[in-house]
């Protein structure tokens, strides 16, 4: 420990300012946890009035990640911390900009919602993207959870669900193809549905990602294994929030 982080006044202060860092980050993952959900459920019930709510949300994301960015900036510049307590910081740093993607992908499922109710709906596809949006919900809580608890063993185990929604993806994705290759008045809602379910997709991996730095904050290493995809579609695409 350095000169600096000797004096106890200073180490109560450096753990409040850690704390606080460590609260925005749980604040910040209820706010997308919950846009996950209520994009899926503004698509499912075509609701484009809690579509807008999602989009109107995402500044509230955004705002947190700059407050965490430069409380964790300040930390670094001021407290000198610790080998141990630097991976916290650059932890929360990281997964705050994993939270943020995830809100842009939920904003840009919301801005496809209002597209997607002017037309008319494919049977089956918005309930599926609701079960897929769910299951990455679950990954982002747990992940979470395992971040404030320190617990790897549930981190490992958010790593190998991303799978799950992999193959949740492809079947969607099998699935759009035949309805548009059955109706080509299908193609556009489908692609806007494809587009919707690989943002969903992105997220899982983001969810991952959040485990990923878990296991290195606990172990003080990233893990050496590649984590499972399933994700075996016949092209990839790219939808930038």
């Amino acid at each position: 420990m350095s000169e600096f982080m000797k004096d106890p006044h200073i180490v109560k202060s450096y753990d409040r300012d850690l704390e606080t860092a460590q609260a925005l980050i749980m604040k910040m993952g209820g706010l997308v946890e919950a846009a996950i959900l209520e994009a899926a459920n503004s698509l499912e019930n075509r609701d484009e009035e809690l579509a807008e709510r999602v989009r109107e949300g995402d500044r509230a994301i955004d705002a947190l990640e700059q407050q965490i960015n430069e409380e964790a900036a300040r930390l670094l510049a001021l407290r000198q911390p610790s080998a141990g307590d630097l991976r916290t910081v650059l932890t929360v740093m990281k997964i705050s900009g994993n939270l943020e993607r995830v809100g842009d992908y939920a904003k840009n499922m919301a801005k496809r919602t209002g597209v997607l109710v002017q037309m008319a709906p494919i049977d089956g596809s918005t309930g599926a993207i609701r079960r897929m949006a769910k299951a990455v919900e679950m990954m982002m809580k747990d992940a979470l959870d395992a971040y404030i608890q320190r617990d790897a063993e549930l981190a490992q185990d958010v790593r190998l669900r991303d799978a799950e929604v992999d193959q949740m993806y492809n079947a969607l994705f099998r699935q759009f193809l035949t309805f548009m290759l059955e109706d080509p008045r299908n193609i556009t809602a489908c692609m806007h549905l494809h587009f919707i379910a690989k943002n969903i997709e992105r997220m899982g991996d983001h969810a991952t990602s959040i485990a990923d730095q878990v296991i290195y904050l606990v172990t003080g290493s990233v893990p050496e294994d590649e984590r499972p995809k399933a994700d075996r579609t016949a092209f990839e695409t790219h939808d930038t929030p």
